[in-house]
């Protein structure tokens, strides 16, 4: 039976989940699981766990913990990535040095400073693993959670070749909410999802063949709908479809929500349904302190539970088994979404059996959408490029070209923000070690001062003001 390598298993949440739905998938029986991460007592602790489980339930199955990450890839079938380089500290730098510029983020790990940063931290560790996988596991099957999906993917889909698929949430839990302002049972709605990581749009959702959108959009003018997406239920309103991503993260990757005052109090005032400012952030804070001083895991019953709506132990059963399993996954776009940049990463249905991952060729999504998904790829490749050469101009450009960064800052305000990024982060950055990026300081003319040894031809200057006239 397989060998599971989980790089970052200490991430006690989210690797807690995952261990109870593989623990919980039969045609995954036998398994061993490589635990490995950089910090041996959270892994012990995760294993004592995982051995608590298996015990109680009488499981078939095995785990170990290693720090080295050689150790845990060696014969490895299939490779879970889930990782955070530098952490919450890093994290930290994040959120708190943009927002110091003016730069409000709530989520901060995918667009935006944050994520960009995140990217160059962690694309070149992705890259050094699948460098690993050829070595040691050819072949292996890699299902990557580490944000940000979209640069982080890019990356390793430019510069490796990597069997890999991104995985994220959205799509299930954005179905519970159609379903649930529909009034429709989740498992009986048709849809097609596509579009990029955090921004793939739901270009059909039918139940019993009827289109679902009328009811949906009537819905959503409604208040007491409204208000727990406003971002989400604002953009539908004005481009038609409705998205993956909450208000929290939509607010981020589109330069309309969060650039004033104005617009924060209109589509973020509302604590309980997201948007506020820095709440991934202070939510991580509070459970890395939380985790710091109880040991969450030593209350754990030892009781399977259901298994959770994360796709990954399903498309391991559907590789083991050969039954079929339909997900939306991170891929190269291969020709699948034709109006959308070739190495870019594209979120797409994808059916999993044994013969491996089949991304599904969805064809031009409507161009306002596309538009919309291009204003982040060019983001993601600007910093996936930044993270694999090292290039601090290129990283500037990355958080320059951000929408919401775009629509706060000047280039020279840019500047000095990204500066500072490196400087507070270096540690995590060995790539950009002994490279600078130069400050510039934004020009100043003062009032009255006409330059008199500057020849000015009239003409030229009035067609350089306002087009060339006639002619």
């Amino acid at each position: 039976m397989p060998k599971i390598a989980i790089i970052g298993a200490g991430s006690i949440i989210f690797c807690k989940t995952l261990l109870n739905d593989m623990f919980s998938t039969p045609a995954l029986e036998g398994s061993t699981y490589a635990l490995m991460g950089p910090t041996m007592w959270k892994l012990e602790k995760m294993k004592t766990y995982a051995d608590l489980i298996i015990d109680k339930n009488k499981l078939d199955a095995s785990v170990y913990c290693t720090t080295d990450r050689r150790d845990a890839l060696k014969d490895a079938k299939y490779v879970i990535l889930m990782f955070q380089v530098g952490g919450v500290d890093a994290f930290q730098m994040d959120y708190e040095i943009p927002m110091k510029h003016g730069v409000d983020q709530c989520i901060a790990d995918s667009m935006g400073p944050g994520g960009i940063f995140r990217c160059l931290r962690s694309a070149p560790v992705l890259l050094e693993i699948g460098r690993d996988i050829d070595e040691l596991c050819p072949g292996a099957t890699v299902l990557n959670y580490v944000n940000p999906m979209g640069g982080v993917c890019t990356t390793v889909g430019r510069y490796s070749d990597m069997n890999f698929v991104g995985l994220c949430h959205g799509v299930q839990t954005t179905l519970d909410l159609i379903a649930g302002y529909t009034g429709c049972k989740k498992s009986e709605i048709d849809y097609l999802c596509a579009g990029i990581n955090h921004m793939a749009w739901f270009l059909k959702i039918e139940h019993d063949g009827k289109d679902l959108y009328p009811l949906l959009k009537a819905n959503m003018e409604k208040p007491e709908y409204y208000k727990n997406e406003k971002v989400r239920g604002e953009v539908m309103r004005h481009c038609g479809y409705f998205c993956t991503e909450s208000t929290g993260h939509l607010s981020e990757y589109l330069p309309w929500f969060r650039k004033n005052k104005k617009a924060l109090d209109l589509y973020c005032d509302e604590p309980a349904f997201g948007g506020e400012t820095g709440a991934y952030y202070k939510y991580s804070r509070m459970v890395a302190d939380k985790f710091a001083k109880t040991d969450v895991l030593s209350i754990e019953s030892g009781e399977l539970e259901p298994r959770s709506k994360e796709y990954c132990s399903y498309i391991l059963e559907a590789i083991e088994t050969g039954v079929p399993f339909r997900f939306n996954g991170n891929v190269r776009n291969t020709g699948l979404i034709t109006n959308l940049p070739g190495d870019a990463t594209v979120e797409v249905p994808v059916y999993a059996d044994r013969e491996g991952l089949h991304p599904f060729t969805v064809g031009d999504l409507p161009a306002h959408l596309a538009a919309m998904n291009q204003s982040n790829l060019t983001v993601q490749g600007l910093a996936a490029e930044a993270a694999v050469k090292g290039d601090p101009e290129l990283a500037f450009w990355a958080v320059a070209m951000d929408p919401l960064t775009g629509a706060v800052l000047t280039l020279a305000e840019i500047r000095d923000m990204v500066i500072e990024m490196f400087e507070a982060e270096s540690q995590w950055l060995p790539q950009f070690k002994g490279k600078s990026l130069p400050r510039r300081n934004a020009v100043t003319i003062p009032e009255g001062i006409i330059p008199a040894d500057v020849p000015i031809d009239p003409a030229l200057a009035i067609n350089s003001r306002f087009g060339k006239l006639g002619g």
